[in-house]
């Protein structure tokens, strides 16, 4: 990774990086892609609008992004400081992720919000990306940016209504009231042993383990979390019925993100 300052401007170098792999892929849901290479989007309430300038080389343009806020914010979001051609060099001894790390190398593991990450997969669940967006859209218009627990503190199922969420504004505000009354320390879920750490979680109405994962994959950064949903599960079963390969240890929530954008996209191969 490598970067300068040109003008109002950040002119990224990263080249293990692909716009819709990593901004589009389910991860995350508050991105849109507004040009052929462009995407805007939030880290929490954060702006960027980011431009792919050169796809072969990696270059890409942060508009607008001051050198503080790429440094504060965007270095750790991106997660710009992990070597993923190291990485993707590591899994590849495994012949079958060998082939998910060619067809989609761009795929990143975005560092997001614990608290965001969390409510964001609560209310994805049973759901598709569109209506995500559209849920998680009518809830930062209303509150004028992605809200905290303690704002949501007085709001009840009915009075979100407006989400037009179904069953799931009832989780939501299980949530919020379990994290705002010091029952659930997402600072301290994240420091805990996987296991230990998705049983804390999985004490929030209606996340069960594939959310928790979720939650702790990219809202906490635990790459040791491996989130299991029907693809997953399809691949699992194909390709690693005896577990997954030593060469994923510690990784395994990276590795399963190109499993799972390859096995979405080529459903019949056998790899």
């Amino acid at each position: 990774m490598d970067y300068k300052v040109s003008g109002r401007d950040i002119i990224l170098h990263q080249p293990d990086f692909q716009l819709d792999e990593t901004l589009d892929c389910g991860q995350a849901f508050r991105w849109t892609k507004t040009a052929p290479d462009t995407y805007e989007g939030y880290c929490l309430n954060t702006f960027l609008r980011i431009t792919c300038i050169d796809e072969r080389g990696g270059v890409f343009r942060l508009e607008n992004t001051q050198e503080s806020v790429f440094n504060e914010i965007w270095y750790d979001y991106l997660d710009l400081s992990e070597d993923y051609s190291e990485l993707k060099r590591r899994f590849s001894e495994d012949a079958t992720l060998a082939k998910a790390c060619a067809y989609a190398g761009g795929i990143r593991i975005l560092r997001q919000d614990s608290w965001e990450a969390l409510s964001s997969f609560i209310i994805s669940q049973n759901n598709n990306i569109p209506r995500i967006k559209g849920i998680i859209g009518r809830l930062t218009g209303h509150y004028g940016g992605y809200p905290s627990s303690a704002q949501l503190a007085f709001e009840t199922e009915e009075s979100l209504g407006f989400l037009r969420s179904g069953f799931r504004a009832k989780y939501l505000v299980d949530a919020v009231s379990k994290i705002n009354s010091g029952e659930l320390d997402l600072g301290a879920v994240a420091k805990l042993p996987l296991a230990d750490a998705e049983k804390a979680l999985m004490t929030v109405k209606g996340v069960g383990p594939k959310v928790a994962m979720c939650a702790l994959l990219f809202g906490m950064h635990r790459t040791d979390a491996f989130p299991v949903d029907v693809w997953m599960k399809r691949a699992l079963e194909r390709w690693y019925p005896n577990g997954l390969p030593d060469c994923v240890k510690g990784y395994e929530g990276t590795a399963q993100q190109y499993l799972f954008h390859y096995i979405r996209n080529h459903p019949q191969e056998d790899m």
